[in-house]
């Protein structure tokens, strides 16, 4: 049953600069694009939540572990969706990066936020076409465990090296 909620064009918009990969220009010549982004409901919209994100400076750049961050942003008690930029190896030394979409669900959330939530999900999955990944996650334990994170990744029985630059 659809909850009538509507995607706003603004988280849209986001969506299609990260699936395209596009980098915005700081004052200071780095150039940044978004790697994690968290949507909250509000009102009768899906918007973008604000302070929810997590920027990538350059491709070369150190920088602490994106998944733990992205991780981090998502709420206890709260129901969201999220997109999380990962980039992976494979055996065969193949570099890659999806996108992924993520229904943070977790068990500690209210029925009423829960159901708001999975009756909204066909909204915003119409308006981000394209996905190759989409989870429902009910607890951190989901994402935490970095091999776990892997094999949701694997997809077609690759096997997977490297997360986020890390070993497996």
């Amino acid at each position: 049953m659809a909850s009538g909620v509507e995607v706003d064009d603004e988280a849209v918009n986001l969506f299609t600069d990260m699936k395209m990969r596009k980098y915005t220009e700081t004052p200071d010549g780095k150039k940044i694009r978004k790697k994690a982004v968290v949507f909250c409901i509000n009102g009768d919209k899906i918007v973008t939540e604000a302070d929810k994100e997590i920027l990538s400076v350059d491709d070369d750049e150190e920088h602490e572990d994106p998944l733990k961050s992205f991780i981090n942003l998502l709420p206890e008690n709260g129901c969201r969706y999220a997109l999380y930029d990962a980039a992976y190896e494979t055996e065969d030394n193949k570099k890659c990066q999806d996108l992924v979409f993520v229904m943070w669900s977790p068990d500690t959330c209210g029925v009423r936020d829960k159901m708001l939530y999975a009756s909204s999900k066909d909204a915003i999955r119409k308006k981000f076409t394209g996905l190759k990944h989409n989870w429902e996650v009910k607890g951190r334990e989901d994402l935490e465990n970095r091999c776990t994170v892997a094999d949701k990744l694997r997809g077609h029985g690759a096997c997977l090296k490297t997360l986020e630059g890390k070993p497996l």
